[in-house]
């Protein structure tokens, strides 16, 4: 029987027990990670999982659909699902918040990391998303993981082909961008 997820901070050894998707991390390369790797989970955040494998050399992100590979249950905020007569924008949104700088426990969105988000229509009648976000410091090296996360996310949205994520440094981020949630969830 599945286990519930993780809290954030907590730690548990397990062998994957199947091959599993994952992205590196901090590069954002994704790859496979095959049955009976021996993973450290080490947070559960945003429905996805921060996992260490000394085998494979480091840190990798897991999907939260991916969680019966890791023993657990598929956590909550895990899956997006697109509230009842939600446009494709609240979808993408819904999306987004969904995603966490792993040093961070407030989603993207709110620490005003998304700048931009355009949805175009492609051929077949399906969309694809592009996002232009920034990261708290031009130093950071998580940009390549938590863009691929968000596209990762994004493309899991019924009626959407492909998304691209895009990190760009103009404006330079800064506090004030945090919306009010982020702020209370802070302390600040």
């Amino acid at each position: 029987e599945a286990r519930m997820p993780l809290a954030f901070g907590l730690m548990e050894y397990v062998n994957l027990t199947r091959d599993t998707d994952a992205i590196k991390i901090p590069e954002g390369a994704r790859m496979t990670l095959p049955a009976g790797t021996e993973v450290l989970i080490s947070q559960s955040l945003g429905g996805s999982f921060t996992v260490q494998s000394r085998s494979h050399g480091g840190l990798f992100r897991i999907a939260g659909r991916d969680a019966d590979a890791l023993g657990l249950e598929v956590p909550e905020g895990a899956l997006v699902e697109t509230p009842p007569g939600a446009d494709l924008e609240a979808s993408v949104d819904a999306a987004l918040r969904t995603c966490y700088d792993p040093e961070i426990p407030i989603n993207i969105v709110d620490l005003g990391l998304i700048y931009d988000t355009r949805i175009s229509s492609v051929e077949g009648g399906s969309h694809r998303v592009d996002v232009k976000m920034t990261l708290t410091a031009q130093g950071c090296g998580m940009g390549a993981a938590i863009a691929a996360d968000a596209e990762d996310k994004i493309r899991s949205i019924e009626g959407v082909s492909d998304a691209l994520v895009e990190v760009v440094w103009d404006p330079p981020w800064n506090p004030r961008m945090i919306s009010e949630a982020g702020r209370e969830k802070m302390g600040i």
